[in-house]
């Protein structure tokens, strides 16, 4: 007996995105690591079930699990606007192999001014190509625009870790190995919004609850770029604030003292143990598409909204981004 699939859409969630487990659900789906491992051909296989199930004429036989799964494929490595298959290190599905390695080396080698130099700057180029990866399609950003947030975030980065280093010689070690938490968090306060800046210069769309365009505002801009930012250094706090402490303590026992070679390879795993539940639980604090009263809007765009629509739209959506 075939499915049917008649009442299926694939583009609606399969968990409530109202609730915080929901979002959380959602995201832990989409940024499984494993689907970085998945062959090209099996890529293309789950954009062609993902299109031909929006047009409702997927093959005889097929099952709803199979169109699952294809839509996890294609929400892993397709970008959600242009529908162009993303390159594997910007994908949000390689957060956690890609942050798990950089934020491990960050943690082990912070002592010298050269080490932090570098992997600061590794980092920066790696967030700086997620960046670019998921980059909005409707706000598009120079390559002028992407190098001065670049450059200003690495700046950012380098300076912060460096001074802190300096300033924390006399302090306990526990709090030099803090360092590199700060300088991540203040590089995500600088790279962020600069990349972003076209959205807060001239909005982001907003629209009412059945997809119609209302206008474009520059405080749904600002919240959505804030609720990214704090996701951001949400998704790295655990692991780089808790890990200095466990390590601090692991590194005075004798066992420990002999395998020092063993020291970064324990935090680089320790790292993912932390980022596989902390991605897609920072990517779920906030909705992805989400809601502000007409009232916080701009004055201009809630006259335009009120002389159109009078008191039927109390409240505008939008997508914040990732």
């Amino acid at each position: 007996m075939e499915p049917d699939l008649s009442g299926f859409n694939i583009d609606a969630p399969r968990w409530d995105q109202s609730t915080f487990l929901g979002r959380v659900k959602h995201f832990f789906n989409i940024t499984d690591p494993c689907t970085v491992l998945v062959p090209e051909g099996e890529l293309d296989w789950a954009k062609m079930m993902v299109e031909k199930s929006r047009m409702g004429v997927v093959p005889p036989g097929t099952q709803v699990e199979q169109l699952l799964y294809a839509k996890k494929l294609y929400d892993s490595a397709f970008h959600p606007d242009t529908g162009e298959k993303m390159n594997v290190i910007g994908r949000m599905s390689f957060q956690v192999p890609g942050g798990m390695i950089i934020t491990g080396f960050m943690l082990q080698f912070y002592r010298t001014t050269p080490a932090i130099i570098f992997w600061q700057w590794v980092n920066q180029s790696f967030n700086a190509l997620v960046n670019y990866t998921n980059r909005n399609a409707a706000s598009p950003t120079s390559v002028r625009q992407m190098a001065l947030s670049y450059l200003t975030a690495t700046t950012t980065a380098v300076t912060t870790a460096v001074s802190m280093n300096m300033l924390t010689k006399k302090a306990p070690p526990l709090v030099a190995r803090w360092v590199p938490f700060a300088a991540v968090a203040a590089a995500n306060c600088v790279n962020i919004p600069m990349m972003r800046q076209q959205e807060l210069i001239q909005g982001i769309s907003v629209k009412d609850k059945n997809h119609n365009e209302l206008g474009h505002s520059r405080r749904a801009a600002a919240i959505g770029i804030t609720q990214v930012v704090i996701s951001r250094i949400t998704m790295a706090a655990p692991g780089m604030i808790l890990l200095p402490i466990v390590m601090e303590r692991l590194e005075k026992l004798p066992f420990m003292q002999k395998v020092k070679v063993l020291h970064a390879p324990l935090q680089v795993m320790l790292c993912g143990c932390f980022l596989i539940f902390m991605v897609p639980v920072a990517c779920g604090l906030f909705p992805q598409i989400c809601e502000l009263p007409v009232s916080y809007l701009e004055q201009e765009l809630q006259d335009t909204i009120k002389a159109k629509y009078g008191e039927l739209v109390p409240s505008v959506y939008f997508n914040k981004g990732l």
